[in-house]
C-alpha cells in the first residue's frame, strides 16, 4: 500500500545540504539517475505504480501524499522511480493498437498512429503542458519568492502523466467497447453523441482534478483553486455539444484516420 508516513531527515550544520549531498541532488543527478533506471526493469517497483494507477481513480489524494513523503525523505517531489510512466507507455500502446482494430486500420496505419499518439499526443503535448504550468506555477502562484523553494519541472510532468493516465484509460480503453459495438458512438444519433461526450466529460473533469491535487498539495504555492477554473467551461462546452450534435468521438476517429493516411 501507499505510505503515508514519513520522517524529517536530520541536515547537517546549520540546517543545509553539505556538498556531497548538493551535488546528488542536483537536477541533472536526478536525471541521469532516473533514466539510468530506464535500463534496469529489476530496480522498478511496479507493484507500487499499479497501486498509484488505482488510486488516482479512486483515492487521488493518497497518490500525493507519497509525493510529500518522497520529498521529506530523498529531498524532491518528482518521482525518481519510472516504473509508473513504463506501464504507462504500455497502456497507451495497446490501446492504441485497439483503436487501429476498431477502425479497421492496417499494420502499417496502426503502426504509423502508434508513433504519432506516443510521441506527439502524450511526449510532445505532455512537455508542452508540463513546461506551461511550470513556467505559471513558479512565476505566478509562488506565496514567496524564494530560491529555496521551486516547483521542479520532473513535479510538473509527474503531475501531468498522473492527470493523463485516467483520461487515457476512459478514451482510449473504456471507450473502445461504445464506437462499434453497445453504442455506435461514431453515427448521427443523440444516444450515441451523449454516450461519448460524457466520456470525454468524465475524462477530462478527471484531468483538471488531479493536475488541481497535484499543486495544491505544495505548500508553498498559492491560488491553486484557480485550477479549478475550467471545470465552468468544460461545462458549458458540455452542453453546448449535447445541444448541437457535437460529436468529439466522431470527431477523434475522423482525426485517427486522416493522421494516417
Amino acid at each position: 500500500m501507499l505510505p503515508t508516513t514519513a520522517y524529517s531527515p536530520q541536515n547537517q550544520g546549520n540546517g543545509s545540504l553539505n556538498s556531497r549531498d548538493a551535488a546528488r541532488h542536483t537536477a541533472s543527478a536526478k536525471r541521469y539517475k532516473y533514466l539510468r533506471r530506464l535500463l534496469h526493469f529489476k530496480q522498478m517497483d511496479f507493484e507500487f505504480a499499479m497501486w498509484q494507477m488505482l488510486y488516482l481513480f479512486t483515492l487521488p489524494q493518497r497518490v500525493y501524499r507519497n509525493f510529500h513523503y518522497r520529498k521529506q525523505t530523498k529531498d524532491q517531489w518528482a518521482r525518481d522511480d519510472p516504473a509508473f510512466l513504463v506501464l504507462l507507455s504500455i497502456w497507451l500502446c495497446v490501446s492504441t493498437v485497439g483503436f487501429g482494430l476498431v477502425l479497421d486500420m492496417g499494420f502499417f496505419e496502426t503502426l504509423k498512429l502508434l508513433l504519432w499518439v506516443v510521441f506527439i499526443d502524450c511526449i510532445g503535448v505532455g512537455l508542452l503542458i508540463s513546461t506551461l504550468m511550470w513556467i505559471v506555477t513558479n512565476k505566478y502562484l509562488m506565496k514567496h519568492r524564494s530560491k529555496d523553494y521551486d516547483v521542479e519541472w520532473g513535479y510538473a510532468f509527474d503531475v501531468h502523466l498522473n492527470a493523463f493516465y485516467p483520461l487515457l484509460v476512459i478514451l482510449h480503453f473504456l471507450q473502445l467497447f461504445f464506437i462499434n459495438h453497445i453504442v455506435v458512438i461514431n453515427s448521427d444519433g443523440f444516444l450515441g453523441c451523449f454516450v461519448g461526450n460524457t466520456l470525454w466529460l468524465v475524462a477530462i473533469g478527471y484531468y483538471i482534478y488531479i493536475t488541481f491535487l497535484g499543486y495544491s498539495a505544495l505548500p508553498f504555492l498559492k491560488n491553486t483553486v484557480i485550477l479549478l477554473y475550467p471545470f465552468a467551461l468544460l461545462g458549458v462546452l458540455y452542453v453546448l455539444s449535447i445541444t448541437l450534435g457535437w460529436n468529439f468521438t466522431r470527431g477523434l476517429c475522423w482525426f485517427y484516420k486522416y493522421r494516417v493516411q
